[in-house]
Formats: structure tokens, C-alpha cells, sequence
């Protein structure tokens, strides 16, 4: 098991792309990054959470969506072609409730 060892905002600019179909790709503005560690130290990796709550390796992630990559573009470039506005509904589900499902790492 994981735990995470350090939360951050994630700046403006940041897309989570998520795979919906074999030709249709949405992106999600991602809200924060999280360090994770394994439980016995080894191993450390960053993932970004997007503003519908998925990250990659989550078992929460809309069914048949598969995590592409990060992206970045400058603020005054624009959006995606395929980002999806937060307020809008993802395709194929209903919004779950807001926010992940991560479980802070106990003080030392």
C-alpha cells in the first residue's frame, strides 16, 4: 500500500488525458499532484488528480477510460481540443462526488 507523503496544487495549465474509446481522448484540468510512497519507503512516484477526482490507478476512475498522459500548455495558449469543462457531466457516468479518495499519511 501507498501513502502519501506530500500534496500540492497543481498550477493552471496542467490536462490529465484519459482515453474513452479507441478514437475519442477527453482532458481534465488537474488540481493537485501527490507524492507517493510505498509503505516500507522504497519507491516514490507523483500523480496528478484531476478536477473529477481520478488519477491513474485508481479504482474510482470512470468505467472503460484509460489514463493517456500529463500535458501542459501555457494559460495564454488555450485548452485541449478534447478538454472537458468541469461542469460538465464525463461521458458515460454521472460525477461522483468531488474530490479523491486518498488517504493522508500519519504524521511522524
Amino acid at each position: 500500500m501507498k501513502r502519501i507523503v506530500e500534496i500540492v496544487p497543481a498550477r493552471p495549465g496542467w490536462y490529465a488525458r484519459w482515453r474513452v474509446s479507441p478514437d475519442l481522448t477527453r482532458c481534465y484540468p488537474v488540481s493537485l499532484w501527490a507524492l507517493l510512497e510505498e509503505a516500507d519507503g522504497t519507491g516514490r512516484e507523483v500523480i496528478g488528480v484531476d478536477c473529477v477526482g481520478q488519477w491513474p490507478g485508481s479504482d474510482d476512475a470512470q468505467a472503460g477510460t484509460e489514463f493517456v498522459r500529463y500535458l501542459f500548455q501555457t494559460p495564454d495558449s488555450g485548452t485541449p481540443e478534447d478538454v472537458e469543462p468541469p461542469s460538465e457531466v464525463p461521458a458515460g457516468g454521472t460525477r461522483r462526488a468531488p474530490g479523491p479518495r486518498l488517504q493522508p499519511a500519519p504524521a511522524p
